[in-house]
């Protein structure tokens, strides 16, 4: 259902069972799936491309114009996945030159306020709470939480399965399964709330907690660090990503665990 109060461009290919609520505008440039929910006064500019089952809510923008001055009105994108959930004021800009496109995975929970800049890419199953700000060219893996009114720096990379405590301001890569405080931005453990749920065994929780002991806790340099990993703990997809993400980080990692009376 369109509603007669809502503008949607003649061009905009619009799927299936797609209910627009009065006040949306919708430009002409923008592919949206079957299914969606697009709320009032959500505005869907060009180039978006929006998946199956998606809820848009009041006021969300959805690929607008990236706040980049190197942007010089180059034909771009946003590009969103199945079934995630974008909130009140969301901003999500789409890509520029440098890469040409902004994408969010699946399954997502975009909080209220939540902004995306340029060029970012997000996972699938991940939860970014209110007032989140995600500065151009961020990526984000699966399945990882930010918590309220965090801030990432540009450039920066967050590995699957982490979690940024709310408040933060992340400026260095987040490896995989790890949780970063917010007051000092080190260690503080690994995410083993969030692996259980999504069906680690303990087993393979043990071996990630042992290669982050290795890493984050013993006071080597971190690609000694991870040499030792490969010595100490079994191989497996989750061992090797979490080492290959270190070595491969561009910003520098999180700072290793230390005692708040130490940090």
């Amino acid at each position: 259902m369109i509603s007669n109060l809502a503008y949607v461009h003649p061009d905009a290919k619009i799927g299936n069972n797609v209910t627009v609520e009065p006040f949306a505008y919708i430009a002409g440039n923008v592919v949206i799936g079957d299914d969606c929910w697009i709320g009032p006064g959500a505005v869907i500019h060009d180039g978006a491309r929006i998946g199956k089952g998606c809820r848009i809510h009041t006021a969300a923008s959805i690929s607008c114009l990236p706040q980049d001055l190197k942007f010089a009105g180059e034909v771009t994108t946003a590009e969103i996945g199945d079934y995630n959930d974008i909130r009140e004021y969301v901003t999500i800009s789409r890509g520029t030159a440098s890469t040409g496109t902004t994408r969010i995975g699946s399954h997502n929970l975009l909080m209220a306020y939540v902004h995306v800049a340029h060029d970012c890419v997000v996972g699938d199953h991940c939860v970014i709470a209110n007032r989140v700000s995600l500065a151009g060219e961020v990526h984000v893996g699966d399945w990882v939480v930010i918590g309220g009114h965090a801030a990432i720096h540009q450039w920066t990379h967050i590995g699957a399965h982490s979690m940024v405590q709310g408040g933060a301001l992340l400026g260095q890569d987040l490896p995989p399964y790890v949780i970063v405080r917010n007051d000092t931005l080190r260690f503080a453990g690994i995410n083993k709330v969030g692996l259980s749920r999504r069906g680690f065994t303990p087993e393979r929780i043990g071996e990630i907690h042992d290669a982050c002991r290795i890493l984050f806790q013993s006071g080597l340099n971190y690609l000694t660090g991870c040499e030792e990993v490969e010595k100490q703990v079994p191989q497996s997809p989750e061992r090797d990503g979490l080492v290959q993400f270190i070595r491969e980080s561009k910003r520098g990692i999180i700072k290793p665990y230390a005692s708040k009376s130490e940090a």
